[in-house]
């Protein structure tokens, strides 16, 4: 019997049914090793040597597997193929007592009996052709691949473990620092700011509304905009003030306008690659409002199911098999001109792992209709799996084609100009719509004088960048290299966990207040952490280690020997006074103390200044900018309470009684139209309103749990 370790138990029951009966398929559920929780666990001098301990959940699954290897002839580790999952099979070897020095080999133990030897397999997709692939060319473990998540790993423990007492005497107990993390902050805390400092500037613009004399087209007419003043283009700002805009129009007024310049063309536009991570978070986000946790989720569920390909992947590029069958199908279902007419390739951007693929579906032919039925996908899955395979099959499809003209209209020396766009062939956009506008323009000439109906001035201000979302926090993540495929999702879950960012109405990111203070905190002390530039340079080298370009110690050494001494200067510099705090009026109902405002990373509260002597507290409730659904008039606020838990109330109690345990978003339910909807710990949306039909799907699926 030959035994075969993937991390699921999903995963592993679809690679079940492409195996014979001479294999039996385990799950690690994840990681099984990792440095202990209690402790630094790094020997600093002994070349930054990890101590690795079994993690206490994966104990009793371990010696499950201790007993399954003795008993085969073969262990074949089929874990994912990034870093994570080599760790992973590296940690399974060595927890199991494997020789992965001999893999593929014959191995005698000092006993002599014989070891089951070790094997080590990878695949982009679970597909019976790409699992027989694989198990006919399986390898060795990748150390480099190794080295470079225990770097990360290492580097992580360092960040945290040194710079979170810091954190603790500078700002409050319980705070925590992370490499990446901080830097991800950092981007929305001056995000807020540039927000809060902008100053929006006036301008204008002026449209002419004209018709064809003599063309029928009657007095709707069409819009033309002010492009040029004596041949030069009026930029944005151009036009400053409604003076100027009035002084323009004077000129306008009984100006003759002539169509000058008539420029028709076709305009061809290719379709987008197929979705690596980064970009299958951000659709996501914009089409269904997934946050990255869900989305991932759910992709893995679709991948350890055999739909899609790995979604763990920073890399465009696509296998020939998966070309002549996407083409296959194009040709079979739209006919052939709907076909781009070729192999359409696609070339990443940055450094990327082109070994793997694109997300894409596995089968062309299973279009997601067909899918749902066929997999019982649920709705969440059936949404995702559709977007996947609409991209993948849409980037090997024939350009959408518009019909473009820009038409030119002189007015005494000014310039007017307007556009017309119509589609002319949907090619792409058959099967993966997109926004575009159309505009029908009169049939017009050149020299033809026009007729004027209006002159339209409108007032602008320029606006402020707005609040990131979560496609757009991860876009500029992937532009600036700070993380990878695999860790968009999670740091975007810590830096909310941890309370340094929240989502507002429109579930757009901005700092908390602890956030903004611990953001301050390290730029002014640790700017080589929260650095950009630098944080995106570490990322590089754990490419260059994972490569073999690179050594892992080195690397360490050259990071922690300048962090290490500025933190020894750092600690010295800080007052050993106790946190911040700030002085009120009111006075502790204990020891008649006078109260104080501080923070922790819950947020601010009130507490005694005889502390620790008098260990008096309160909570100062936060509002959450939402009207309270039941009494409309009052806002709903986040309570605490003794036992450290939270609740969200209205802030007319007790003339209003509105309270929930779980935290409102702000909007009504699409059945009831009357209740508040509100997130539970599942990270689901339900109605608070327990009889409402809006919540008995997600009842159902829980009862079944």
């Amino acid at each position: 019997m030959n035994l075969v370790i993937v991390e699921s138990p999903a995963k592993g029951k679809t690679i079940e049914k492409f195996l014979g009966p001479d294999y039996r398929v385990l799950s690690s559920y994840g990681h099984v090793r990792d440095l202990p929780e209690g402790e630094f666990g790094v020997d600093i001098k002994n070349d930054f040597k990890p101590k690795y301990i079994i993690i206490p959940r994966a104990r009793k699954n371990i010696q499950l597997l201790k007993k399954a290897s003795k008993e085969a002839r073969e262990v074949i580790l089929a874990t994912d193929e990034d870093r994570e999952g080599e760790a992973i099979a590296f940690h399974l070897a060595e927890v199991l007592n494997l020789d992965r020095e001999k893999g593929g080999k014959k191995s005698n133990s000092p006993s002599g009996k014989e070891k089951p030897t070790i094997q080590r397999v990878t695949f982009n997709e679970i597909t019976k052709p790409a699992i027989e692939k694989a198990f006919k060319t399986p390898r060795q473990i990748d150390i480099n691949l190794v080295f470079s998540q225990q770097t990360r790993r290492i580097l992580d423990r360092i960040v945290g473990y040194k710079l979170s007492p810091f954190l603790w005497r500078k700002v409050a107990r319980g705070l925590s620092a992370g490499r990446v993390q901080s830097v991800t902050v950092r981007f929305v805390v001056e995000r807020e700011r540039e927000i809060k400092n902008f100053i929006p500037e006036e301008y204008w613009t002026i449209e002419a509304l004209l018709n064809g004399k003599g063309t029928g087209e009657g007095k709707n007419g069409f819009k033309a905009i002010l492009a040029k003043k004596d041949g030069e283009n009026i930029p944005k700002l151009g036009i400053k003030t409604k003076k100027e805009a009035d002084k323009i129009i004077r000129d306008l007024k009984k100006a003759e306008y002539k169509v000058i310049k008539i420029n028709k063309k076709e305009i061809k536009r290719n379709p987008f690659p197929p979705f690596a991570t980064s970009t299958l978070q951000q659709e996501a986000w914009q089409r269904f409002r997934f946050p990255a946790k869900m989305t991932m989720r759910i992709a893995q569920q679709l991948y350890e199911k055999g739909h899609i390909t790995y979604h763990r992947t920073d890399s465009l590029n696509l296998s020939d098999l998966s070309l002549f069958s996407a083409k296959k199908f194009i040709i079979g279902e739209y006919g052939k001109e709907y076909w781009a007419g070729f192999l359409r390739r696609f070339k990443s951007k940055g450094r990327v792992q082109e070994a793997h693929e694109a997300i894409r579906p596995t089968y062309s032919e299973k279009a997601p209709e067909k899918l749902k039925i066929q997999a019982k996908l649920d709705d969440n899955q059936y949404r995702l799996y559709d977007l996947i395979w609409r991209r993948f099959i849409a980037s090997q499809m024939a350009q959408a084609i518009f019909d473009s003209t820009i038409v030119e209209i002189e007015a005494k020396n000014y310039i007017f100009r307007t556009t017309g766009q119509i589609l002319k062939f949907d090619g792409f956009l058959k099967i993966y719509p997109i926004k575009y506008t159309e505009a029908e323009l009169p049939q017009l000439k050149v020299n033809e004088i026009l007729e004027l109906i209006k002159l339209i001035p409108s007032q602008h201000f320029t606006q402020p960048p707005p609040r990131y979302t979560e496609a757009t926090l991860i876009k500029v993540l992937e532009e600036n290299g700070i993380g990878r495929p695999s860790t968009y999702a999670p740091i975007l879950s810590t830096i909310q966990e941890r309370n340094y960012v929240a989502k507002d109405e429109s579930k757009r990111f901005y700092p908390t207040e602890i956030g903004l203070r611990v953001n301050d905190i390290l730029v002014n002390n640790f700017s080589k952490i929260v650095d950009i530039g630098f944080t995106a340079k570490m990322e590089e080298n754990l490419d260059r280690i994972a490569s073999a370009k690179e050594n892992w110690v080195k690397v360490l050494k050259d990071f922690y020997d300048p962090f290490s001494e500025n933190l020894k200067k750092r600690n010295k510099e800080v007052s050993k006074k106790d946190f911040s705090t700030e002085t009120t009026s009111e006075i502790c109902p204990e020891c008649k103390s006078p109260l104080v405002i501080r923070i922790s990373k819950y947020g601010r509260f009130y507490g005694c200044s005889a502390f620790p002597k008098c260990k008096y507290k309160r909570d100062i409730p936060q509002s959450l900018g939402i009207k309270c659904p039941k009494c409309k008039d009052g806002e709903i606020i986040k309570k605490g309470l003794k036992n450290k838990k939270f609740f969200y109330g209205c802030s007319n109690y007790p003339k209003c009684d509105f309270a929930l345990w779980d935290k409102p978003t702000g909007e009504t339910c699409p059945k009831c139209n009357s209740a508040l909807l509100a997130r539970n710990k599942w990270g689901k949306i339900y109605c608070s309103n327990k009889d409402c039909e809006y919540n008995a799907k997600y009842f159902r699926k829980n009862q079944e749990k």
